[in-house]
């Protein structure tokens, strides 16, 4: 049963968002693993995954830190947290610990921490100065935390221009707001981890422009796909309106020189101050 945690969750926590969420991982994963890779997290690091979702970052994170290391993975819906714990049993990664906890609610209780990773969850919360202090004071001093937040979601566009499209990421957005997240949380998160006592070291954004046959397509059709559903069922559109949207990605998909430019996220690399 899907309970009021669940539902709070404004893109969903069904088998489908699962899914899309593994296909996401996959587009981004080189680019995170890099992200990583320059921070210094390596064997033996111990690192906390921030809103971790299904465990697919935890995953990754586990296998590079290995047996030496830990990995905490905190996640509040229940739903993922089953998922996250479920795939770590699988390949037997005993470093990994789950924690089902909203970090709006309370105090998380994980110090000492090399590095953190935390990847749209800033944008989704309600409190994200409250993220930041969470995130810097599970950091030990010199510890570094690695965000992915978005900059600028308007940039998701297509070339040549696609009206539908460009309402369905209005409506995105709107949606979002009414669930008190901000999409463009990006533009005031590096503020508000100076404030919380990290230092910001790199900022580097990331866009993608993608003509349909390349691999990167399939993570914003996807969530097109998905998220026309999970717009219905809030009630903030109708079927006319779905269906124009998908007819119009569907045209634009099956001409080879339709471009697609994607949401701008800001890489956020910060230390803790001593």
């Amino acid at each position: 049963m899907t309970g009021s945690g669940e539902r709070d969750y404004v893109l969903g926590t069904h088998r489908e968002e699962i899914e899309r969420l593994g296909l996401q991982h996959r587009v981004w994963r080189p680019h995170v693993l890099e992200g990583w890779r320059r921070a210094g997290i390596t064997t033996g690091s111990k690192v906390l995954d921030v809103g971790a979702g299904p465990g697919y970052a935890t995953v990754d994170l586990a296998e590079i830190v290995g047996p030496t290391g830990e990995v905490h993975a905190v996640e509040r819906s229940g739903n993922f947290v089953q998922h996250a714990r479920e795939i770590c049993a699988a390949r037997g990664l005993g470093q990994v610990r789950v924690h089902e906890q909203d970090l709006m609610a309370g105090p998380l209780n994980v110090q000492g921490m090399d590095a953190a990773w935390c990847r749209w969850v800033a944008s989704f919360v309600s409190d994200p100065a409250k993220l930041a202090a969470t995130v810097a004071r599970a950091l030990r001093p010199g510890g570094v935390a690695i965000f992915h937040e978005y900059l600028d979601y308007r940039t998701w566009r297509l070339a040549p221009p696609c009206p539908p499209l460009e309402s369905f990421v209005s409506e995105v957005m709107a949606s979002w707001r009414a669930s008190g997240g901000e999409p463009d949380v990006a533009l005031t998160l590096p503020s508000l981890l100076e404030d919380a006592g990290l230092a910001v070291k790199r900022l580097e954004p990331k866009v993608f422009v993608i003509p349909p046959s390349d691999f990167i397509w399939k993570w914003p059709s996807a969530f097109v796909e998905t998220n026309l559903q999970r717009l219905l069922e809030l009630g903030r559109v109708d079927e006319t309106w779905t269906l124009a949207v998908r007819e119009a990605l569907r045209q634009a998909a099956a001409d080879p020189h339709t471009l697609m430019i994607t949401p701008m996220v800001l890489e956020i690399v910060a230390e803790r101050r001593s």
